[in-house]
């Protein structure tokens, strides 16, 4: 399976850090957030990964290179301007190939990748699914949270909600029907979990979006005391 890192956002919330660097660059203790996700990735046997990139795109591969020196390969997607999540992966589609892969967002971190073997089994099991979603606690950024798990399978329509972790496996075909430009993944996830083609589960592990730098400094702080 391969994996794409989401890494193409401004990042107006950290600034002034991201005005010198891209957003998953940031560091967090002594470690930049994206090497986190590489280090986890090569971890469990990933060997192919496609990070997107926008904003000071071009110091990603300065930092990273080819990927050899986690053991992978990296290949990077070029957007001139941001393509937001869906448009992204389908800018990246062909070099994702024509199964399932997993996608995670540049600027979370966590403890420890979710169970990859239940997901892919859940999704071989169901060839009507088109993604299998992580999701975690409610954070005090997102109380109400996003969507609930009932019968394995995403829903909007009950009050048990958690959080979208930014981590899932999504299938190519997700992406057909999307016109090659700017287009955001939340409104496609909408209509898929209404036609129950998206299936989901629990992530327990620590967890954090990155989206600020008060969150950073807690990040750093966490990270630091392990």
């Amino acid at each position: 399976m391969k994996a794409m890192i989401l890494a193409a956002g401004r990042g107006e919330r950290l600034r002034p850090l991201t005005d010198s660097v891209p957003k998953p660059l940031v560091k967090a203790g002594d470690k930049a957030l994206i090497v986190y996700h590489l280090e986890k990735l090569a971890a469990a046997g990933f060997k192919d990964v496609i990070i997107n990139s926008a904003w000071l795109g071009h110091k990603l591969p300065e930092a990273l290179g080819d990927g050899s020196q986690w053991g992978l390969s990296i290949q990077y997607s070029v957007e001139e301007t941001a393509l937001e999540t869906a448009g992204g992966i389908k800018q990246a589609i062909s070099l994702l190939g024509t199964e399932p892969f997993l996608v995670i967002n540049g600027d979370i971190y966590i403890d420890e990748l979710p169970g990859l073997e239940h997901a892919k089994t859940v999704m071989k099991r169901n060839s009507e699914l088109d993604a299998f979603l992580w999701l975690v606690d409610n954070p005090q950024h997102n109380p109400d949270g996003d969507f609930a798990i009932i019968d394995n399978q995403l829903t909007e329509s009950t009050d048990n909600k958690l959080t979208y972790s930014g981590m899932g496996i999504y299938h190519p075909k997700m992406f057909v029907d999307i016109a090659p430009g700017k287009s955001a993944l939340g409104p496609i996830l909408r209509q898929k979990i209404s036609q129950h083609k998206i299936a989901g589960g629990y992530s327990a592990s620590y967890w954090c979006d990155v989206g600020t730098v008060e969150r950073l400094e807690k990040l750093t702080d966490y990270i630091e005391s392990l």
